[in-house]
């Protein structure tokens, strides 16, 4: 799209992008060209990680995921969803003020971790984060594992063990919903994934406009 045609002179809202995946599938690069192409192109944009370790409950979080201190899983993971609660407000003010919001990771991940970890339900594991901000558009990120490994810093954290991973990208399958989420293949070449990823989401943001940021609503499994 040429500059001229930014998609930030519409008037409306920003779009709510979040990015999904395994462990090392290049999400936070991703996060990284999307939200410089968006600048690039004069739109108003935000990235942010989750979980959003600079907060008080993100530096416990922090602390658990580098193994230096211990949790039950379900406590854990109403840890990462508090850590999501925290930062209601201020994602809802930066998109109803126009700005669009690049997120690494949300409460799909959530649910597909601690389900994947403490063996309770994904409709146990989604219902804390019901009725926060809903995403317009979630590109997941597919990888391989024997890629994974291959992959900068692999098994640094708690959760970057083959079995685990495993579990969550079943569970990811089951929280896909056809209506928002962008599936691709993240082994390809980055300018290319990149390439389709900005086009979707300059789509998202044209779409979503002029309409009001949605909830969450609990994942069932019907």
């Amino acid at each position: 799209m040429p500059k001229n045609l930014a998609v930030n002179r519409i008037m409306g809202r920003g779009a709510f992008i979040v990015f999904e995946g395994l462990d090392r599938a290049g999400k936070s690069t991703q996060v990284s060209m999307l939200t410089d192409a968006l600048r690039a192109r004069g739109v108003a944009v935000q990235k942010q990680s989750f979980p959003d370790r600079s907060t008080a409950i993100g530096k416990l979080i922090d602390d658990y995921l580098t193994k230096k201190v211990e949790l039950s899983p379900e406590a854990a993971h109403l840890l990462f969803s508090a850590n999501r609660w925290e930062c209601k407000d201020r994602l809802i003010k930066s998109l109803e003020e126009g700005t669009t919001l690049v997120v690494d990771r949300y409460a799909a991940s959530g649910a597909a971790y601690a389900a994947a970890n403490s063996g309770q339900t994904l409709e146990w594991c989604s219902q804390p984060d019901r009725g926060l901000p809903a995403p317009d558009l979630v590109v997941f990120l597919r990888v391989a594992e024997e890629e994974q490994q291959k992959r900068a810093n692999w098994g640094e954290e708690r959760f970057e063990r083959v079995e685990t991973q495993r579990k969550i990208g079943k569970n990811f399958d089951r929280l896909a919903d056809s209506r928002t989420w962008f599936g691709l293949d993240a082994q390809r070449d980055k300018a290319a994934i990149h390439a389709e990823i900005l086009e979707r989401v300059l789509r998202a943001i044209q779409e979503c406009a002029d309409q009001s940021v949605k909830a969450l609503a609990h994942f069932d499994s019907d």
